[in-house]
């Protein structure tokens, strides 16, 4: 069994029937991931497994923080998840700025964010995915975000304060994709 084929029977147990559109997310996600192969290189099963499993920390069961990237991360690494994979579920899509509007920098600090090619990658995934699982623009998802939480919605806050950094992710993302077809 490949890392991703383990990855993606946990997500699916742990999303499918109690977050169906969670689920339909993250499976967009990773087709996202798919289409990264090229730069992902010998790291693409990685990549495709962090996607699909990213959001699983919204899992009913595992929801104890209320903060998914912490809380995906800590039930991954109960479970002897690789430890890069643990890394970049919980620092996905700038989590390490949300968790400071929360209260959680200490608790999320246990995990080390790579900032490197492969969470750019990964932040790219998450943000050009609807809620749905369909293809967007990061800049039309970062748009919805804010009108599905609206103004003074700490989560509304954090997206209009991480958007430089989360476009710039995808910004790099796209060079890397452009430069492996030339």
């Amino acid at each position: 069994m490949t890392l991703f084929e383990w990855a993606y029977d946990v997500a699916e147990s742990k999303l499918s029937t109690s977050l169906p559109r969670r689920w339909s997310h993250v499976q967009g996600v990773a087709e996202r991931a798919r289409s990264l192969r090229p730069v992902a290189g010998e790291e693409a099963d990685l990549l495709e497994s962090a996607a699909i499993l990213h959001d699983v920390g919204y899992a009913p069961d595992l929801a104890t923080t209320a903060f998914h990237p912490l809380d995906g991360a800590k039930f991954l690494r109960s479970i002897d998840a690789p430890d890069r994979l643990v890394h970049l579920v919980a620092h996905h899509s700038y989590a390490e700025l949300e968790a400071g509007l929360r209260g959680l920098s200490a608790e999320l600090s246990e995990f080390t964010d790579e900032r490197g090619p492969l969470r750019d990658a990964l932040w790219y995934c998450d943000l050009n995915t609807t809620p749905d699982g369909d293809e967007v623009d990061a800049r039309d998802r970062i748009a919805e975000i804010k009108a599905r939480y609206g103004d003074g919605h700490l989560v509304t806050t954090f997206i209009t304060r991480a958007a430089p950094e989360l476009l710039a992710a995808v910004d790099r993302t796209r060079q890397r994709a452009r430069a492996t077809v030339s």
